[in-house]
Parts: structure tokens; sequence; C-alpha cells
């Protein structure tokens, strides 16, 4: 059998597997058939419905990297389900630890953690998605372009996005430079990784000097003050979840026992989507994922 059939059989299975909640849709009607619609999967793939159906029809096998990536999301692949998909449209396969694959079992877990901030990011520190609360509390960072996204990033090159009270700064500022040294460890010769170390030795003398230390390690817990502009500072306990390949992070925020953190979380649970949230603003995650409006992030120290 040729490619083309293949992969169309593949694309028709995958989308009968899934359902509306499955991928963040809400649930309408009684359906005729099973799993998705062709249009609901083009839509969160970002092609048009005429290319998606040509794929799953046989009459179009040849998507580009880009486009298989975004079919591969869309259908909620594991990165075996994905590499398959790659295989059948004879693409290269793409790098397993680049840290940008979120399996579809971490964010059913991520979602059902609602009273408490969630947040997912890569190795590297780019936010790929957070929950209401998160984006409640740090911003929509999900939706900034390139590495505006990305805490590290941010940290180092934008005085105005560290809020925390200026006591804790130098302990971050080495944390992140910590665990990025055992990233890079793990990724030798990553040429992502080397870029961002590079562009960050270009524009933080904070981040050269500590760069030169040498310390490395990958924090899985800590107690982080972040300084909310609309409730103020929130103590708060984070636990670091690592998926196997530790290319993927999902950041829990626990209030920090004896303080108000648990008050001022439920406040902003309450009320941040009716009151905190420029109008027209939307919090961004990954395709599919039902989000609301957002806050004035948190990002100018007080």
């Amino acid at each position: 059998m040729s490619a083309a059939p293949l992969l169309a059989d593949f694309l028709r299975r995958r989308r009968e597997l899934l359902r509306p909640g499955d991928v963040g849709l809400p649930v309408t009607s009684r359906r005729r058939t099973p799993g998705l619609r062709r249009e609901e999967v083009a839509m969160l793939a970002g092609v048009s419905v005429d290319y998606y159906t040509r794929l799953e029809q046989g009459r179009e096998s040849s998507p580009s990297a880009s486009v298989a990536g975004a079919l591969a999301g869309a259908l909620q692949c594991d990165l075996d389900q994905r590499d398959h998909l790659f295989h059948l449209a004879r693409l290269p396969l793409p790098p397993r630890h680049a840290g940008h694959h979120v399996r579809p079992g971490l964010l059913a877990l991520a979602r059902r953690l609602t009273d408490i901030p969630v947040l997912i990011t890569s190795d590297l520190g780019e936010v790929l998605w957070c929950n209401p609360l998160g984006s409640a509390l740090v911003g929509d960072l999900p939706a900034r372009p390139g590495r505006d996204r990305n805490l590290v990033w941010r940290w180092f090159t934008d005085p105005t996005s560290r809020a925390m009270p200026e006591a804790d700064w130098d302990r971050i500022s080495a944390a992140h430079v910590s665990d990025l040294r055992a990233v890079a460890a793990r990724r030798a010769a990553d040429q992502e990784v080397t870029a961002f170390v590079e562009d960050l030795l270009s524009r933080s003398a904070e981040f050269r000097e500590l760069w030169q230390r040498h310390d490395v390690a990958t924090h899985r817990s800590d107690v982080k003050t972040l300084l909310h502009p609309e409730v103020g500072a929130v103590p708060l306990r984070c636990e670091v979840l690592l998926t196997p390949d530790e290319d993927v992070w999902l950041l829990a925020f626990f209030p920090l026992e004896g303080t108000d953190a648990a008050e001022k979380l439920e406040l902003l649970r309450v009320i941040g989507v009716q009151e905190l949230h420029p109008a027209g603003s939307a919090v961004h995650g990954l395709p599919g994922e039902e989000v609301p409006p957002q806050p004035p992030p948190a990002h100018q120290h007080r």
C-alpha cells in the first residue's frame, strides 16, 4: 500500500478515538459519527478543512513538518504516535528532546488541578500552557511571541518581569542558571540549548557571572513569594514534576502554610475572570484548550 492510504487511515483512526472533551472543545448534541469531526481537527491543527479532508481521503500525502506536528498535537498523539505520523508522511523524525511536546496524560492531569496555579514549561523555561489560575497569577505568557514567553529569558533580560521581593533575586537567579546547566549537560551539543545560552551570555552580565560558576542542579521544589499587582504578595510552595525525559516540567504552586496565600488565590480564582482581566485579552494554551481572559500580569516589581 502506498503512503497516502496509510497516512489517511492513521489520521481517521486517531480522529475517531477522540471526543470533544479530550481536546477542550465543548460537548454538544448527539453526533452521528464517532470521534471528532474533520472540521474540528482542521481547526485545532490550523489547516483548512479542504486540505485535511484530502489528507484523510488519501488524495494528499505530503504535509510539511510543521503541519504534521500540528496534526499530531490536534490528534493528541504521544511521541510514538507522532513519530509514526511523520514516518507515514515520509518526513524526518523530529528530535524527542525538544521539550515542546506535552503528553495528553500530563495535560489531562494539569486540567484537573483547578484550585492551584499550574504552569507547564519546556526544560528551557518556555511556558507552553497554564491553567486559568496560573494565568491570573503570572499573566498571559503562552500567548507572547518568541522568547518573551520564556521565564528564564525574561528574568535575565527584563528586570521588570521579576515579580518577587528583591531579597530573593540572587537565589532565584542562581537556581535558574544551575537548572540550565543541568539541561545543557543532558542535551549536549543541542543547537537549541547552545543558542539559548549564547544569547543569554551576550545579553546579561549577571547570567555570565553565574554561568562561570558551573553550578549544576535540577530544582524540584522551592518556596517563592510572587508579587501580584492586585492582591499583593502571595507566598507559594512550588513543586516541579518532570516527565521521564525531563524535557517538560509541570510547575504546581501551593499556598504556603501559615500565610494568607490560600485566601489570595481564592480571590484570584473567583474574581480574576470577572474583574482583573482587560477586555479582549486571552490566555492561550495548547491546541484545543479553552482559555479565559487574563488579568494584568504580575510583571512589575513593587
